[in-house]
């Protein structure tokens, strides 16, 4: 937990990632824009988000939220928060506060909708914090849970460097394989939903840049720059390192 404390203290590892996607991706569908048309927002809605993070996914698009919705947006770092309160400053349909998934400060049934994209493979004790967000969803509320599946970005990496000694854990935790099973013993209904994509890299430096952003690899640290992008350069084709990707919803009730 501490070291997930210390890699997200500031927002600048989660900017280097999110910019990957933002450049590369191969559905030019925005990641915010798929997210979000999988909610449904009713008129007057509380909403709840767990690791907001800094907030991007909401920027530009608070005007779902004018049919009456109030948003509480809510992140274990406080740095995190700062950014998040600076990305939808101007909207005064929505609050921050600073809150463990483990242990929300809420009254049961408190919302109708509770968010927690990419973020659930990161709590400790995960069924304390799916129990928790079961208990503030007031009955028939939805809960919204993006995640990566097992055979993406990092299976990728790993394959990449292993002859360099570099060997990063996929945390399968709560993936799009095994997350059905886990939200299906504390929600009755489990819907999942695959976002096809992948990353055409043109330039791989910057994948070198989102690679030294992942304090899970082993050993990434004590190889050179060079050393990495070559290592990548290896697997373009015609200039191009294209990389899989594997993400998706899960939508419980």
């Amino acid at each position: 937990m501490d070291a997930i404390q210390e890699q997200y203290s500031t927002p600048r590892n989660l900017d280097i990632r999110i910019s990957i996607h933002e450049k590369y991706s191969v559905n030019r569908q925005p990641f915010g824009d798929w997210i979000m048309e999988h909610y449904e927002i009713a008129p007057g809605s509380r909403i709840l988000e767990l690791g907001c993070g800094t907030g991007s996914m909401w920027k530009g698009r608070l005007d779902a939220l004018e049919n009456g919705s109030r948003l509480t947006l809510t992140d274990f770092s406080q740095g995190m928060l700062e950014r998040a309160k600076q990305n939808t400053a101007g909207c005064g349909l929505v609050d921050y506060l600073v809150v463990d998934i483990q242990d929300i400060p809420y009254e049961a049934a408190s919302f109708d909708m509770v968010i927690a994209n990419m973020m659930l493979y990161h709590v400790p004790d995960l069924p304390r914090g799916l129990s928790e967000v079961r208990r503030v969803l007031r009955p028939g509320g939805k809960f919204y849970c993006a995640t990566y599946g097992e055979h993406g970005i990092m299976e990728f990496v790993n394959d990449s460097l292993r002859e360099l000694g570099i060997h990063g854990k996929i945390g399968r935790s709560f993936t799009l394989q095994n997350g059905a099973a886990v939200l299906g013993e504390f929600f009755e209904e489990v819907r999942r939903d695959i976002r096809e994509d992948g990353l055409a890299v043109t330039r791989v430096e910057d994948f070198v840049d989102y690679v030294l952003s992942m304090p899970a690899l082993t050993g990434v640290t004590d190889v050179g720059r060079d050393t990495l992008c070559q290592a990548f350069w290896q697997r373009t084709i015609d200039g191009i390192l294209y990389v899989p990707k594997e993400y998706g919803m899960f939508i419980c009730k």
